[in-house]
C-alpha cells in the first residue's frame, strides 16, 4: 500500500493539507463525517519549553487544519504511560498518538536512535534533510512498520549541550567514576571513558542531580534546560552536544489508526508535525541563545568538552556505528545511509558554513 504522506514534499505539506496524492485503495474509512479523537500520550512534563509544547502545538494544529473533525487530547508523561512506554502504548493501541524520540528506542531497535540524533552525526538542518529529501524517511518508516507504527518529524530542540555537572571536567579522566544520567548512543561512550550511564525520564533528572543520585546529566539545550532548574543544582555546564548534536522529536501514531484516516485527514497529520518541526527548529535556534547568555550573566560556568574527551569519543562513536550495522541488514541499509548523508552534506557544510563561519568571526 502506498502511503499518501511519503509523496508529498514537506512545503506541499504544509501549503496543501487536503491535496495528499494518493491512491483511494486506503484502508476502512474510520471518519466521514463528524468528529473523532484522538489520544496523544508524550515523553515529556506537562508543557516542557521545547517538547512539551510542541506536542501541543501538534495537538492543536491537527484540529485547525482538519476544520476540527480530528481532535487530539494530550497526556503529558505519567498520565496515561510512564514517559518511556510512549511507544509500547501507540503500538499496543493503549493510546493513539505519541510525541517523543527515537532516541528511547535503542532495545528495540538498534538504530533507532539516528533518528533523533547520533555522536558526530548529523546537525539540526542535516537531519531534516536527510529525512525528507535524502531517504531518511522511506527507512524511518520500515523500521517502525514491524511495530504498526508511523513516525513523523514533530519538533527539534536544535543543538544540544554535553551536559551538567556538579564538578569541573578537566581531562578525559576526570570521567571516570561518575555516574552520568544519559540517553542514547552518548551513553556507550561515556561507559567506554570510565563513567556510568544512568537512564531515567526528564521529569527525574533535576531531583536525581540534586541529591547526588547522579554527578551530571545531559538533557537538551539552555532553553529546556533552565526551565527544568538545571541551573540551581549544577554549576558547571558543557557544550558541544558531541553526543547529540541534534533534537528531533517525533509524532508517531497508530499505523491502524493512520490508515483509517480520510487522505486530507492524513495529510493534515502530516502538516502538523511538518510545520510544527520547522517552528520548533527556529523558535529553540533563538531561545537557546537567549538563555546561554542569561546562564553566564546569572553564574553558571559554561565550557567546552575537554579536548581529549572529543578525541577520544569520536572514534568510539563510529565503532558504535559499526556495530550497529551489523545487527542486521536494514539497521545496516539506515547506517549506510546516514554516512553517506553526513559525508555528502559534511562536505558540502566545509565549504559553506564551516568556512563562511571562520571568516565572519575574524
Amino acid at each position: 500500500m502506498t502511503d499518501p504522506a511519503s509523496k508529498l514534499t514537506r512545503r506541499a505539506i504544509i501549503g496543501a493539507a487536503a491535496a495528499a496524492g494518493a491512491t483511494g485503495a486506503l484502508a476502512r474509512p474510520a471518519i466521514a463525517q463528524g468528529t473523532q479523537t484522538l489520544r496523544m500520550v508524550t515523553s515529556w512534563p506537562k508543557n516542557l519549553p521545547g517538547p512539551g509544547v510542541s506536542a501541543e502545538r501538534v495537538a492543536a494544529a491537527i484540529g485547525q487544519l482538519s476544520g476540527g473533525r480530528l481532535q487530539v487530547k494530550v497526556f503529558a508523561a505519567g498520565e496515561l504511560v510512564p514517559a518511556l512506554e510512549t511507544f509500547d502504548a501507540v503500538q499496543n493501541g493503549t493510546a493513539d498518538m505519541a510525541h517523543t524520540a527515537a532516541i528511547y528506542w535503542t532495545g528495540k531497535m538498534p538504530s533507532a536512535p539516528l533518528f533523533t540524533t547520533a555522536p558526530f552525526g548529523l546537525t539540526p538542518r542535516e537531519h531534516m534533510t536527510w529525512i525528507d529529501a535524502a531517504g531518511g524517511q522511506a527507512l524511518w518508516d520500515e523500521l517502525y512498520a514491524d511495530f504498526g507504527v508511523k513516525p513523523f518529524m514533530a519538533g527539534n530542540t536544535e543543538f544540544n549541550m554535553a551536559g551538567w555537572y556538579n564538578r569541573p571536567l578537566e581531562t578525559k579522566e576526570d570521567l571516570v567514576g561518575l555516574k552520568v544520567r544519559i540517553v542514547g548512543l552518548g551513553a556507550d561512550i561515556l561507559r567506554e571513558l570510565g563513567a556510568t550511564p544512568v537512564g531515567m525520564p526528564t521529569s527525574e533528572v533535576f531531583g536525581a542531580l540534586q541529591s547526588g543520585v547522579v554527578d551530571g546529566a545531559e538533557l537538551l539545550g539552555p532553553y529546556s534546560d533552565t526551565s527544568l532548574g538545571m541551573p540551581k543544582v549544577a554549576k558547571f555546564y558543557y557544550g558541544p552536544g558531541f553526543n547529540k548534536p541534534n533534537g528531533t522529536g517525533e509524532a508517531i501514531i497508530n499505523r491502524g489508526v493512520y490508515d483509517a484516516l480520510p487522505v486530507d485527514l492524513q495529510a493534515a497529520v502530516a502538516a502538523a508535525c511538518a510545520q510544527e518541526h520547522a517552528r520548533a527548529l527556529s523558535e529553540a535556534g533563538w531561545r537557546n541563545a537567549e538563555s546561554l547568555k542569561a546562564l553566564r550573566e546569572g553564574g553558571t560556568e559554561v565550557r567546552l568538552v575537554p579536548a581529549d574527551i572529543l578525541a577520544a569519543a569520536e572514534p568510539i562513536a563510529n565503532g558504535l556505528y559499526d556495530t550497529i550495522a551489523a545487527r542486521d541488514p536494514l539497521s545496516a541499509k539506515i547506517v549506510e545511509s546516514y554516512r553517506q548523508a553526513r559525508a555528502t552534506m559534511g562536505d558540502w557544510g566545509t565549504y559553506s558554513i564551516q568556512s563562511f563561519l571562520r571568516a565572519r568571526l575574524s
